[in-house]
């Protein structure tokens, strides 16, 4: 089967395009884009949809980013169609909005493609990912730790996103560029492997191809395709398990703060996938844009599974136990700062815990009035550091953390203790709670809130400051980029 004839059939096979479908083209100058420009061109020839013209947005984060414009330019030239560019300075943007630099890119990106849509009156934004993509997309967010819905990986349609190179590989793509002699541009950042993609890309997809499985690619793209179907069937099953559990909805409370007021029996009555997905839905709605994690989702399940009525504390919320509902009471409007100090943590109730969470920029310090010292974060190199966050033999290294940038998700903050937290200590197989974690190293009750913990965006501890770090973030090759954290008593 042709290229084109792949394309077809994908467009047809989850409807990404008709006739009268208006298309604009996302392009990058490298081939997959190039290769899907010259695509939809002749299936615009053949009236089977609408182009409408090209997008392209100059992130400004190579040298070479200014030629690969005026390289798409000359692409919208050939074939005849008007080109909207734009350009932002995403590393700027990251730095100000303390995010990653990809992550920061992806929304820069999003927010053009939506511009894009208007300015050309489109229906749809062709985008050149490919079936190669598609597995990355998978091996990473597998490595990540990742249920059904991230295991979906990329969906052919996300809105108004169209993906018709799904099907096809990037190999096929290049070898229809070169046939037909259309030039591409090469983005020399895919050799970086300190990105996680590029090192999937170029390092773990070879080693499973050579020592485990030849078409290793259309494996992980299939298994992408089959969670998406169980995606699908479980949202629709929590749809309707949703309307039962929450026959009340949303509510204000007096001061006014949101409830959400979930049944418990329609929970219990349901398997725990679904039970599992209702709940997450909710915290969600009630965490006011906070990552909500799988060991927060936990702890409020133990409160459907516990008698008696118990609370935990939750990224922008309360979750308690009242009788037979579970209750998500989301911060009041306006809230700022910290929870109020007649707020228990139900894991010291002994101590009238004073919750803080700050943001914590990179590089930069923030400074901790409860706990009475700085926590400071800055970018080095893993070339010669020895703190692993194991023991520490001194009160030096005890206030030094050297840990993995690039598995860093959004930016960091630092916090204390909140019931349920979990993280797994360097040699430790599985996941141990914080407050166990406490117990054996025989931290004082009444200290164990003034810990603070740096944590990322989705919520995980990446350093028990003065104590340990996880695993997960552990330095593993000298080579690799790396954030240097360090604790400092004031």
């Amino acid at each position: 089967m042709s290229v084109l004839d792949r394309v077809r059939r994908t467009i047809r096979q989850h409807d990404l395009a008709r006739r009268d479908t208006h298309v604009v083209v996302a392009v990058s100058g490298g081939s997959d884009s190039v290769a899907l420009a010259h695509l939809v061109a002749e299936l615009d020839a053949a009236g089977e949809l609408g182009a409408v013209g090209l997008a392209h947005f100059n992130h400004q984060l190579r040298a070479a980013a200014d030629a690969d414009e005026r390289f798409c330019v000359s692409i919208a030239r050939s074939l005849g169609w008007p080109i909207l560019t734009d350009r932002e300075d995403v590393a700027a943007r990251a730095r100000r909005e303390r995010r990653s630099t990809e992550n920061a890119a992806r929304r820069a990106r999003h927010e053009f493609f939506a511009r894009a849509q208007s300015h050309f009156n489109a229906d749809v934004v062709a985008v050149g990912h490919t079936r190669d993509d598609q597995a990355e997309t998978f091996l990473l967010r597998l490595v990540r730790g990742a249920g059904p819905r991230g295991l979906a990986a990329m969906h052919p349609r996300n809105g108004p996103i169209i993906r018709p190179l799904l099907a096809c590989r990037r190999g096929e793509l290049r070898a229809y560029l070169d046939r037909q002699q259309i030039a591409y541009v090469e983005d020399e950042t895919n050799r970086d492997v300190s990105i996680p993609r590029n090192r999937v890309r170029a390092e773990l997809l070879p080693l499973l191809q050579e020592r485990f499985n030849p078409g290793i690619v259309d494996v992980l793209a299939d298994e992408a395709a089959v969670a998406r179907e169980i995606w699908e069937w479980i949202e629709t099953a929590a749809d309707r398990l949703s309307a039962q559990a929450l026959p009340i909805g949303s509510t204000g409370a007096e001061d006014g703060a949101r409830l959400w007021q979930l049944e418990i029996a329609a929970l219990t009555a349901a398997p725990m996938a679904l039970r599992r997905l209702v709940v997450w839905r909710a915290m969600i709605e009630a965490a006011g844009g906070r990552s909500v994690s799988f060991d927060h989702v936990e702890a409020a399940l133990r409160l459907i599974a516990e008698e008696g009525d118990k609370a935990i504390d939750a990224p922008g919320q309360r979750v308690q136990r009242v009788g037979a509902r579970l209750v998500l009471r989301g911060r009041p409007a306006g809230f700022v700062g910290r929870w109020t100090e007649n707020q228990e943590n139900p894991e010291n109730p002994e101590n009238r815990a004073n919750l803080f969470r700050y943001p914590l920029s990179i590089p930069g310090e923030v400074q901790l009035p409860e706990a009475g010292c700085v926590v400071s974060a800055e970018i080095g190199v893993g070339a010669g550091t020895t703190a692993s966050g194991a023991t520490p033999s001194s009160p030096q290294a005890a206030a030094l953390a050297v840990v993995r940038s690039d598995l860093l998700k959004g930016p960091l903050a630092v916090r204390n203790r909140r019931p349920g937290d979990r993280f797994r200590p360097i040699g430790l197989r599985g996941r141990k709670k914080l407050q166990d974690f406490f117990v054996d190293r025989k931290v004082a009750r009444q200290e164990r809130d003034r810990i603070p913990l740096v944590v990322d965006e989705a919520d995980r501890i990446v350093w028990v400051a003065g104590y340990a770090i996880d695993d997960t973030f552990r330095v593993t090759d000298p080579a690799q980029t790396v954030l240097i954290l360090r604790l400092r008593q004031v």
